[in-house]
């Protein structure tokens, strides 16, 4: 995700209308953004966006690596998000479509927080070189692939085991039983073996996601304002369109997460299946080309409030943070000037 901070001029504007007692339409009710939050307020905004965002829709991603398989098993068969949800928690039970929850959010804090303070610190270094501090398309696709690359290093185990844990009438008892036995099984590399196909995915995805949030931010929020609303509208359309366009390569994902037995036998592939073209070819033997799109209806709905909570959480939680430092520097110094006097 692009992580929107204001130019340093945007911030002396905010900051002389408020000294001069003045205001326009609208800035009584809302506050420009931080232009530089620090290292630690990044990591810990990005931190709770990430766990918030995997865990408030985590159902329907269940229901979607479910609806991405290839050859499923009769019992597993959905027509929609809705009906899918309604029968596994009837015939599995109501928690069944939270089953992998505790690996997501044992990953995405640390992720996340690694994503944010990682994008901030490039995006703000290649804008002050490209553009004199402005916003830059470049520095924002650049600092977001650096991002992605770090983000998705430690998230990959976490997808690899969440997913076996989400199939259908899935072996495993436990998350320790997940990790242990596909690490017996199949070795560590099993844990990266979607590593690739994950960067091909996310690399177009977050590009894709930072220039819709770009454009949608420009229209509705020009002065780039700490506006709710305006983040949840455009995070959603950011996420439901990036999804939509990523859906073949998330197919492919799930494929090598899962290593499916039956649609692997189906395709005559012995032993596991490794790398994006194999996947590729696998995912066109098995469906044609609709079966690049199976789940696009369950991703799509999955990413628009899991990015509108996303962008809306960590917008909140740096302009808060901000503000507390903020306001305890001024208490410090405050102290300073009365112990010197």
């Amino acid at each position: 995700m692009e992580l929107r901070t204001d130019t340093v001029l945007a911030s002396l504007e905010m900051s002389e209308v408020k000294s001069d007692g003045g205001s326009s339409e609208g800035d009584a009710d809302y506050e420009s953004l931080p232009a530089h939050a620090s290292l630690c307020t990044h990591m810990t905004a990005g931190a709770v966006a990430g766990v918030l965002e995997h865990t408030v829709m985590y159902p329907v991603d269940s229901v979607k690596t479910r609806m991405q398989s290839l050859q499923p098993d009769p019992k597993a068969q959905y027509r929609s998000v809705y009906g899918a949800l309604k029968r596994i928690m009837r015939t599995e039970g109501l928690l069944r479509p939270l089953r992998g929850l505790n690996i997501t959010v044992l990953g995405a804090g640390p992720a996340h927080a690694l994503y944010f303070a990682c994008y901030e610190r490039i995006k703000r270094s290649l804008s002050d070189v490209i553009q004199n501090g402005g916003n830059s398309h470049i520095a924002n696709g650049v600092a977001g692939s650096v991002a992605t690359v770090l983000h998705d290093a430690i998230m990959n185990p976490a997808e690899v085991v969440k997913q076996r844990m989400q199939m259908y009438n899935s072996p495993y008892r436990s998350l320790y039983d997940c990790v242990l036995t596909v690490s017996r099984r199949e070795g560590l590399a099993a844990f990266y073996r979607s590593y690739s196909t994950q960067l091909t995915m996310n690399i177009p995805f977050q590009a894709v996601h930072f220039i819709t949030y770009e454009f949608m931010q420009e229209h509705f929020n020009p002065q780039r304002q700490y506006r709710p609303e305006t983040h949840i509208l455009s995070g959603a359309a950011a996420g439901a369109v990036s999804a939509a366009v990523t859906t073949p390569l998330d197919v492919c994902k799930t494929l090598l997460n899962t290593q499916e037995n039956v649609a692997l036998s189906s395709a005559h592939v012995s032993g596991h299946l490794s790398g994006m073209v194999n996947a590729l070819r696998t995912v066109y033997r098995l469906g044609g080309v609709p079966a690049f799109f199976k789940g696009i209806r369950a991703r799509v709905i999955y990413q628009m409030p899991s990015t509108a909570i996303a962008w809306s959480v960590y917008e909140f939680f740096k302009y808060f943070l901000t503000q507390q430092e903020t306001h305890i520097q001024e208490l410090r110094r405050d102290a300073h000037k009365a112990s010197t006097t």
